[in-house]
């Protein structure tokens, strides 16, 4: 079981270049920042922890770019895998993305995984174009025409909202089938039908805890839809605990995720250092 760190951005305290680096050193595998492009002030949407307009964190707001972020980590680290929990790709011009995805993928190594979300802000949404009500397939759309640009030496692709002839694009990211996907939303039988044929793994909500259930499930799908192999399970933890952990990697959980305090950067890195070493006490790490 692998072990990560997620970052929510902002333009205050410690920069993903210094807690990325902070993480690498402390043993960690994979180094997550999450998305928001803005946040319409009056909305429709209700956040799905508060279940109305109000917000559970200010950084909502205030969160970085994640490409420059992830990029800015890649400059500084030499292993750490640089991830999205959750990127929101229908947000971007989906062959502009999967040019600086593949890129980013490219300098930095084949260090790339795509977390994505289907977006729980239909108003943020909106306002780039997307009805709420097609959201999920505008992903798949947006994901199939990246995979071809990654892929494919004349890449094309024909839906209801991709289309582009035969094209030239590089680079090809370093693995020949694009970067890993990952699905962070409610671990639902349609999300896990949906990563069954469209991803390669579910990252959990942070509302969910008892995930004994929806993992059986996943596994379930993942197998009668005639995938090789055990889907990548992304799982959001608060505190490291030793029988929690054996058995969340009993079941098939395959990395575990812990988010970082706002604070300042030494704040921040003595975190991250206590951390790794409860982890390394519980034989983990």
């Amino acid at each position: 079981m692998k072990f990560g760190i997620v970052l929510f951005t902002s333009d205050r305290g410690i920069t993903p270049a210094a807690a990325a680096k902070a993480a690498e050193n402390a043993g960690f595998s994979t180094f997550y920042v999450p998305e928001h492009t803005h946040i319409p002030i009056k909305r429709q949407a209700a956040h799905p922890q508060t279940g109305d307009a109000t917000l559970p964190d200010d950084r909502y707001m205030r969160t970085l770019d994640p490409w420059v972020s992830l990029g800015m980590a890649a400059a500084v680290t030499d292993r750490i895998e640089l991830a999205t929990a959750v990127a929101l790709p229908v947000e971007h011009d989906p062959i502009t993305l999967a040019k600086t995805i593949a890129t980013l993928d490219f300098l930095s190594g084949g260090r790339v995984t795509l977390g994505a979300g289907f977006g729980w802000n239909t108003d943020e949404l909106s306002d780039h174009g997307v009805p709420g009500n097609k959201r999920r397939t505008v992903l798949r759309e947006y994901l199939q025409a990246m995979r071809a640009l990654w892929r494919d030496e004349e890449a094309s692709y024909a839906g209801d909202f991709v289309n582009f002839g035969p094209s030239w694009a590089w680079p090809k990211t370093v693995r020949s089938e694009g970067v890993p996907v990952l699905i962070g939303a409610a671990g639902t039988e349609r999300t896990f039908r949906w990563i069954a044929e469209f991803a390669d793994g579910w990252i959990t909500t942070p509302r969910e805890r008892d995930i004994d259930d929806p993992v059986r499930l996943l596994h379930k799908i993942w197998q009668d839809a005639g995938r090789d192999g055990l889907p990548r399970i992304v799982a959001l933890d608060i505190k490291p605990d030793g029988e929690r952990l054996r058995h969340w990697a009993e079941i098939g959980v395959t990395d575990v995720v812990y988010g970082l305090p706002d604070r300042d950067e030494a704040g921040v890195v003595a975190y991250i250092s206590r951390l790794a070493d409860k982890l390394a006490t519980l034989g983990m790490l």
